[in-house]
């Protein structure tokens, strides 16, 4: 059901000098540059209200006409986590194994990736992100709008908001991820969108020899 028009006054924001902007924003891509996504996690436990209070700063996201389509599972639970792991394995190995063409196998090799993802169970906490194609309110359906731009931008967010409260995490997608609906008892109009790995690296935790491009690579000035 829509609702009027209700502005109310910006609070909040505050105007800073152009010196101190430059200085918040290159420390801010200085501190980004060092995360990095980790495949090797210590079993040492979260703080809920880490996960809880990096969820929120996600949630604040933009995201089409407001109708904010998402939801966070945080699993914590070994039990559960198992079962995500051996259903994500399943698709893996279908995955690299039949459907995955020789050049994106190939790209993948460079980054020491295969069907195994223990990850998955040695990491403290899973949080699966589910886009939610629409809303159901008293058996009715809402069209949701930009779902997919509203849910990888509070993604992208939620990434952020981990790293920068000293946590790392990885992005897994296997494909199909109906499994998570399932395991995770989640509606039909929600579909998984990303599977976020998140906890402390181990001590033994290696990442690959990468770059990243350059300003100059990726931006045009008009």
């Amino acid at each position: 059901m829509s609702k009027a028009y209700d502005p109310v006054p910006l609070k909040g924001f505050r105007r800073r000098d152009p010196a101190e902007m430059v200085e918040l924003a290159c420390a801010f891509r200085d501190q980004l540059r060092l995360r990095r996504t980790v495949r090797e996690y210590s079993e040492d436990p979260v703080p809920a209200e880490v996960i809880d209070a990096c969820i929120e700063a996600a949630s604040t996201a933009p995201n089409g006409a407001n109708k904010q389509p998402w939801h966070f599972v945080v699993v914590r639970d070994p039990k559960l986590k198992r079962e995500i792991c051996e259903a994500a394995e399943e698709e893996e190995r279908d995955f690299y194994e039949n459907r995955a063409p020789p050049e994106w196998l190939e790209a993948l090799a460079a980054l020491g990736t295969d069907e195994k993802k223990p990850f998955l169970e040695e990491a403290p906490v899973l949080i699966a992100i589910f886009a939610e194609s629409y809303a159901v309110e008293n058996d009715k359906k809402f069209k949701n709008y930009y779902v997919s731009e509203s849910v990888g931008i509070a993604t992208g967010m939620l990434i952020t908001g981990l790293h920068h409260a000293g946590l790392v995490t990885l992005t897994h997608t296997p494909s199909p991820m109906g499994f998570l609906n399932e395991i995770l008892d989640r509606p039909k109009n929600e579909r998984p969108f990303l599977m976020l790995v998140v906890g402390y690296p181990s001590d033994k935790a290696v990442v690959p020899n990468i770059t990243k491009k350059s300003l100059l690579e990726i931006v045009t000035y008009r």
